[in-house]
């Protein structure tokens, strides 16, 4: 925004330069002093578009920079955060394996128990009122 500004005034200048003189008198010493103070003037300004334009683009390479540090910062963050989640998922399993395992074996004891009790209770009548009271056969 401000760069157009600058060549808006600068294009205004040239603009009064051509047709301010047109209708001065030709050939008067004011006439040339005014011209070669105008020059100068323009001359400076000119120069002053150029290091903004320095300075602009300077600012610009480094914003560039800080944007792709903070960019690079950012995928550290998330591949961590990432990486956090996956440990505590294989934890957990890994933690929760010993457990299953082991449920399942008293699961299958237990069954194997229930079975000979039966099987006992079938041959034994005092065990076979036993499981009938305790509502298992």
């Amino acid at each position: 925004m401000e760069r157009r500004k600058i060549l808006y005034l600068i294009a205004a200048l040239i603009v009064s330069l051509t047709i301010i003189p047109s209708f001065a008198r030709a050939g008067s010493l004011e006439e040339a002093s005014l011209e070669g103070e105008i020059l100068a003037k323009l001359a400076r300004i000119e120069e002053g578009q150029k290091a903004l334009n320095t300075r602009i683009n300077d600012l610009d390479s480094k914003l560039s920079t800080r944007i792709d540090d903070l960019r690079d910062l950012l995928y550290v963050i998330l591949v961590g955060m990432f990486g956090l989640v996956g440990f505590i998922l294989w934890d957990r399993r890994t933690t929760l394996a010993p457990v299953a395992r082991k449920t399942t074996d008293l699961e299958e004891r237990e069954e194997r128990l229930e079975r000979v009790l039966k099987e006992f209770a079938l041959k034994n009548a005092q065990m076979r009122e036993v499981l009938q009271a305790a509502g298992m056969l």
